[in-house]
């Protein structure tokens, strides 16, 4: 494993603080409520077992890395799996239900609170385009801290390309490609067209 993200989840999976002068971070109101881990996915998606359904549950108040933003994504994998092991258990506080029928939520486990551990970590950004409902200072702090620090995301000056940048430029780029094979499947049958006429004499 490199370096990187040796460091990364050796500071998560034994408990180091990263905010000075504390211990654990802030856990969650008393009325979240139980789940149990099923699968995770990339470094803020994971799907649980709650009251007899599976959730998918996207973190609140985060953005990690995208899993094609190596190395950071598998980091950001990594170090969410180390946090929440499939099977383990977890307290949820759902916020919303987002377009994809995700469940928006801050997660706790064993008195640590799962989505600012990540950020504390340099695992994962505050999504501070969605920040409304979230412990803004205390998400700002640990990012602070970990940008200071140069954990994960910001081991480069200025930090890595911000996940929401980097799928906006990907769908840039996507419908840019998709314009240009529609233009030039449009001149194809232009072409096509001509000849035919050309050959018919018509």
């Amino acid at each position: 494993m490199p370096r990187n993200s040796a460091r990364i989840l050796n500071a998560i999976v034994c408990g180091v603080a990263v905010a000075a002068g504390s211990s654990f971070l802030s856990g969650l109101p008393a009325h979240a409520a139980p789940a149990t881990v099923v699968s995770v996915g990339d470094g803020d998606t994971l799907r649980v077992r709650q009251n007899g359904k599976t959730l998918t549950v996207r973190l609140a108040c985060i953005d990690a890395p995208e899993s094609s933003q190596e190395p950071h994504g598998a980091q950001a994998s990594q170090a969410l799996k180390a946090l929440v092991p499939i099977g383990s258990g977890v307290d949820l506080r759902i916020k919303t239900t987002d377009r994809y029928g995700r469940s928006i939520a801050e997660i706790s486990r064993q008195g640590r609170h799962i989505n600012q551990d990540l950020v504390a970590s340099g695992a994962a950004f505050v999504y501070w385009q969605y920040i409304k409902g979230c412990d803004r200072q205390t998400y700002g702090r640990l990012e602070t801290e970990a940008r200071l620090d140069r954990q994960g995301v910001w081991s480069r000056g200025g930090g890595i390309t911000r996940p929401w940048d980097y799928r906006r430029e990907r769908h840039n780029s996507n419908t840019t490609r998709g314009s240009s094979l529609a233009d030039q499947a449009a001149k194809n049958d232009a072409d096509f067209a001509s000849l035919l006429i050309q050959h018919t004499g018509r």
